[in-house]
């Protein structure tokens, strides 16, 4: 009795570490390696949020202002963006493009 729970555990087990591997893969895809450069005219929500400080409701204020104001024409123009000063911009300066 005994033995036939613990195979049904263990086949529980399996299903559902198949069931979340795609769901592992897919959150471990989602961030940008610390080095990557970001476009800031291109670059979605989500990578955005793999520069430091930028969560989700930055980025989408980055996001906004880009779609309001246009492509930024240097990565300065970041500056105008709420929410980013310019303690902000020195961490993230060395990973920005246009």
């Amino acid at each position: 009795m005994k033995a036939n729970r613990m195979l049904r555990f263990c086949a529980w087990m399996v299903c559902l570490s198949l069931a979340l591997a795609p769901l592992a893969a897919q959150a471990g895809q989602a961030k940008a390696p610390a080095t990557d450069k970001v476009n800031i005219n291109t670059a979605t929500a989500e990578q955005l949020q793999a520069l430091p400080g930028i969560g989700p409701v930055l980025a989408k204020t980055i996001i906004d202002h880009r779609a309001k104001n246009g492509k930024f024409t240097k990565i300065e123009e970041i500056l105008n963006v709420k929410g980013v000063g310019e303690k902000m911009f020195q961490k993230i300066k060395d990973r920005l493009v246009v």
